[in-house]
Parts: structure tokens; C-alpha cells; sequence
């Protein structure tokens, strides 16, 4: 069994000391009453819900998993996961972003990835059936009339029924363009929509009193390739005129999938026979129309990673402090106990401080994100939200990426100060470990962020975004230039944000000339962008701690885990520079 304590002295640290959100969310359109007592306030009851309901089923979760019924084609999620989503649901937290007027608090996007976080930390598997319903939420919202908005919408809000993306197919994985589901049009206006959807997260399940499913389908008049196709709204039961519920629609669970991880989440095979649907935005725009949801819930993802890294660093902290085994080099350090305690060991404490320089750091690059979404959502004036608009779509796949990527070295370090016991399952760890391999594959494979943030954020788009990080840092380091305090981490902060400029100018010359270049340099350009970000916020947490309030101990916490990050971590970016100048040439081809 393992344990987790919400982190809120770390997340109040970031939010109003490093982020200084306060100030920056009371200023924005509708913000005025987005205090520091009403965001505390609503912390403080996402970590008792997680820490109370959800964290005692993650274990039990994951040991009973899902059950699907072939004849009923039901599914039923594990013992708990009910009583957890009614909780959640009458405590008002599906509803918690989102608009008045469709039933919501209207709270800031940050403080949803801030709960979202403690909520996925207590159980991720069982954070994904309300994590689905926002992502449909918002395509209704921004692509489905006033009609379907109040009848589909509104009771999503209220926590009633969920929602699902339905957007993968046997054949047609990231190449959405080979999707072959089928709309046909019927006579009242609705589509019959037939096809087979797969990888459909919270497709099936017990815990609601029905299911949004968002499909993408082609008409019959549809172009070939991802221009050919249209979003349709197809729900679990149809429902009548009034909202009232009426018949089974023809969208059935085919299968539950047997995986490595994340065990309570239902990830269905969806068939879709002749089910009622109907057309959400306008035709052949779905794909568009669904990718405005992409940065909301790469982001989320890359929150996964962060939740579960936080969880696996406490437990093995946790570890190395009551486990005696051992003496120190140095000599014994507990001479009255039978073995010194694990974290005498060198070793043990540069895998628990590599797990709390990523764990820390990944927080603030996630908040200061969903931070700047709230700017681009109301910011006082045009350029204002441009800028932070553009800043989004530039961090989105390092957040996504990086993030992911550093929770699978997190637990696996986490499973590793544990030795043997690690790997046996009473224990925890090797459940961290199989819950966080998938974060680096939906929503996009690394891969695909590293080909996104370069090949698109950074060439098609001009860098405009990253120029306006680039200048950032840069303001934030002539700003502290003079500061004996961070002296050791604003010079070399400086260096490689002058040398970020350069490669990029670099790679996109050679990318012109080759275009092979772009994908053998994009994977070592997301991880040097990483490294270097994640200095940026280092830097800043140190200069927060020094300027704040906190204790000296927790003062003292931040100047030791930044002074290892650049000491230990951020040298990683001279690896992933010489991959990147080393060309495309030594990529060869195989047969």
C-alpha cells in the first residue's frame, strides 16, 4: 500500500510565490473574485477528496480492474470507482472550469490543472472518466449549437453522464486521414454512423447515467484524407426533446482491452452500428474541430506524468528514510540502530533529488502553461492573449513530451531506491511504473511532440512562441544579473538560453537544405528545450524561495535541489546538442 499527502505547500509555492497568479488572474476579464483565499480554499478540498476517496482505491483498482460482460456488453469498473465518481460529481468539481452558463464555477484553467493533479495522483486511472468528459465538454462548447449544448452539455457539467473522443481505428492510429467510420444521413436530419473505434477511454462503464460519445465519420460526399472529415455527437442513450433518456442507442462496447497499466480505466473497442448521431460543427471540419481540443488535453497529459512522478517520489522518499540497511562510507551515522537508514547512501539521494528536480520543476512549467491559457482565454487586450496564445502552442509539446518522458525515469528511480522490493506489487512502485508508460504514447508519442515543436512551432510558425520565452528568460536574467544569491544559476541560465537561439537558427537552415534533417534532430531538440525550460523554472523557484515567506527549510530545499539540477541534470543537454549537429548522416537506412 502506498501513501500520498497532497502537495499544497508546493502547489501554493508555485502558484502564488514562483507564478504569481493571484495577481495575474484578479486582473484578467471576470477575474476579480479569483482571490488566493477562494484558490486555497478549493485546493484544500481537492486534497482531502484525493487523499480520503480516491488515493485508498488506486491499489484495489488496479488489482481488480475492469470487467466486461459479452453478452450485455457492459462494463463494470472496479469496487469504489462509483462511490468516488458521486463524491466528485456532488462536490461540484466536473463543473469546475467551465462556464456559468452551461452549469460551471468559471474557475481559472490553472487551479483545474492544479486539482486535476491531485485528483489523477489518487488514482489516475480512475481520473480519466471525468478527464474525457472536459475535452468533449469543450468541442461542444466552442463547435455544437445552443441546442446541443444545453441537451448534451449541461448534464456532462453537472456530473451525470460523461464523454468520449472516439477518434482512432484499427488502421488509422496518429494517420487519422485512413479513418474509414461511415455517417450516413438520415431522413429527420440525424446520421447513421457504422464503424469500429479502438483505444476509447472511458467508452463503457457503471458510473454514469450516460455516455457522450464524440465520433469522427465520414459523409458520403467526404473528400479522401483528413479533409473528409466530420464530427458527430452519438450518445450512449438517445435523448428525447425534454433530456429525458430514451432508448439504447447502437454504440456498443465490443471489448475491453487487457493492458499493462492504468487497469481501472475502461479503454473500449467501440462499434458504432447504424447508431442516431448528429453533426457537431460544420461538415468536414471535424478534424479541425477536434484539434482545438489538443492542447487542452496534451497538457492534461502531461499533468498525468507529473501526478504519478509526485505519488512514486513520496513513496520512495517515504522508503529511504525508515529502511535501515547498510552503514555510511563515512562511518555510521545511527550507531544506537542495528543499520543506517537508506538515505546515508550518496546514490539514494541522487535518485530521490533527480526525482524532486523534475517532479518541482515539471509543476511549474504545467501551471505557468495552464496559466497562460486563462490569458489567452481573457486577457484585457488582443495582443495580450496573441502573446500568450502563442506562448501555449510553443510549450504545449514540451509539456507534453518532456514531462511524460521524465515521469517514466521518476518511478522507475522511485522503484529502484526500493531494490527488490520495488518489484513486488504489495509495495506500489511497479504499479507507478506501468500506469505511467502510456502518458508518452497518447495524445500523441514523443515523437510526435518532438516532430510538432520543431517541424510546426518553430518552422512553419516563425518561432514565435519560443522568441517569446526566449525573451523571458532573457529579461529574467538581466533582471537578476547582479544577485549574489543566484549567481550560480542565472550565468549559465544565460549561456544556453544564447545558445537555444543559435541551434535553432542552426537546424532550420539545415532543415531547408534537407528536409531528412527535421525529423533526425527533432527528438534531441525536444529534450534540449526541456532541459533548458526546466533550468528557467529552477531559476525562478530559487529566486521565489529567497524573496518569500516560506521556511528556511523549505528555502533551503529549493537551493539544494536547483544547485543539483544544474549541476547533474541540465548537463544533458550537451548529449542531446552533439546528436543534433551530428546531422541526419548518421541515421542510416534500414533495410
Amino acid at each position: 500500500m502506498t501513501i500520498y499527502k497532497a502537495p499544497l505547500d508546493d502547489q501554493r509555492f508555485t502558484l502564488f510565490d514562483l507564478l504569481g497568479a493571484e495577481a495575474i488572474l484578479t486582473r484578467l476579464q471576470g477575474g476579480a473574485e479569483h482571490s488566493r483565499d477562494l484558490l486555497d480554499a478549493v485546493l484544500e478540498e481537492a486534497g482531502k477528496l484525493s487523499e480520503q476517496v480516491l488515493a485508498p482505491t488506486n491499489a484495489s483498482g488496479d488489482a481488480e480492474g475492469c470487467h466486461y460482460d459479452k453478452a450485455t456488453h457492459a462494463v463494470t469498473t472496479p469496487k469504489g470507482f462509483k462511490e468516488a465518481f458521486k463524491a466528485f460529481s456532488e462536490g461540484g468539481w466536473a463543473g469546475l472550469t467551465a462556464k456559468e452558463e452551461f452549469g460551471g464555477q468559471a474557475l481559472p484553467n490553472v487551479i483545474g490543472t492544479s486539482t486535476t493533479e491531485l485528483f489523477q495522483s489518487g488514482n489516475l486511472s480512475w481520473s480519466l472518466y471525468p478527464l474525457l468528459s472536459e475535452g468533449a465538454c469543450h468541442a461542444m462548447e466552442l463547435h455544437g449549437t445552443e441546442a446541443q449544448q444545453h441537451t448534451y452539455m449541461k448534464p456532462i457539467v453537472e456530473g451525470r453522464w460523461t464523454g468520449t473522443m472516439c477518434l482512432t481505428e484499427p488502421q488509422a492510429g496518429s494517420d487519422l486521414g485512413l479513418l474509414k467510420t461511415r455517417a450516413e444521413p438520415n431522413a429527420d436530419g440525424s446520421y447513421a454512423i457504422s464503424g469500429t473505434k479502438i483505444f476509447i477511454s472511458a467508452g463503457e462503464h457503471d458510473m454514469a447515467e450516460n455516455i457522450v460519445h464524440l465520433v469522427l465519420a465520414r459523409l458520403p460526399d467526404a473528400p479522401a484524407g483528413s479533409r473528409g472529415i466530420s464530427m458527430f455527437i452519438v450518445p450512449k442513450f438517445k435523448v428525447d426533446a425534454n433530456g429525458s433518456l430514451g432508448e439504447r442507442n447502437q454504440a456498443y462496447a465490443g471489448a475491453i482491452e487487457h493492458k499493462m497499466g492504468l487497469k481501472g480505466s475502461a479503454t473500449c473497442v467501440m462499434n458504432f452500428d447504424g447508431a442516431e448521431g448528429y453533426l457537431i460543427g460544420q461538415p468536414h471540419k471535424g478534424l479541425a474541430a477536434m484539434f482545438t481540443m489538443m492542447n487542452a488535453a496534451r497538457l492534461s497529459v502531461g499533468v498525468q506524468g507529473l501526478a504519478l512522478a509526485e505519488r512514486a517520489w513520496q513513496n520512495s522518499l517515504n522508503y529511504a528514510r525508515e529502511r535501515l540497511q547498510g552503514r555510511a562510507l563515512s562511518g555510521a551515522k545511527f550507531p544506537d540502530k542495528a543499520a543506517d537508514n537508506l538515505l546515508v547512501q550518496p546514490d539514494v539521494r541522487r535518485m530521490l533529488l533527480t526525482q524532486r528536480a523534475f517532479v518541482e520543476a515539471s509543476r511549474a512549467l504545467l501551471y505557468y502553461t495552464a496559466l497562460q491559457t486563462d490569458i489567452e482565454a481573457r486577457g484585457t487586450s488582443e495582443d495580450e492573449r496573441r502573446h500568450a496564445s502563442e506562448l501555449v502552442a510553443f510549450l504545449i509539446p514540451i509539456a507534453k513530451g518532456v514531462v511524460t518522458e521524465l515521469a517514466q525515469e521518476c518511478t522507475k528511480e522511485a522503484l529502484q531506491v526500493y531494490g527488490g522490493h520495488g518489484y513486488i506489487g504489495e509495495n506500489g512502485m511497479e504499479q507507478f511504473v506501468r500506469d505511467a508508460r502510456i502518458i508518452t504514447l497518447y495524445e500523441g508519442t514523443t515523437g510526435i511532440q518532438a516532430a510538432d515543436l520543431l517541424g510546426r512551432k518553430i518552422l512553419q510558425l516563425q518561432g514565435v512562441g519560443f522568441k517569446h520565452f526566449v525573451a523571458e528568460i532573457g529579461a529574467f536574467c538581466k533582471t537578476h544579473a547582479g544577485d549574489t544569491k543566484l549567481a550560480a544559476l542565472i550565468a549559465p541560465l544565460a549561456i544556453l538560453a544564447k545558445e537555444w537561439g543559435e541551434l535553432t537558427q542552426s537546424l532550420a537552415q539545415r532543415v531547408q537544405a534537407n528536409p531528412e534533417e527535421l525529423g533526425a534532430a527533432a527528438a534531441d531538440y525536444l529534450w534540449y528545450s526541456g532541459y533548458v525550460t526546466l533550468a528557467y523554472f529552477w531559476a525562478r523557484a530559487v529566486a521565489a524561495a529567497e524573496a518569500g515567506t516560506q521556511s528556511e527549510a523549505f528555502k533551503q530545499a529549493k537551493r539544494d535541489t536547483a544547485a543539483f539540477y544544474f549541476a547533474r541534470l541540465l548537463p544533458r543537454t550537451l548529449m542531446h546538442k552533439a546528436a543534433m549537429v551530428s546531422g541526419a548522416g548518421t541515421i542510416a537506412d534500414i533495410a
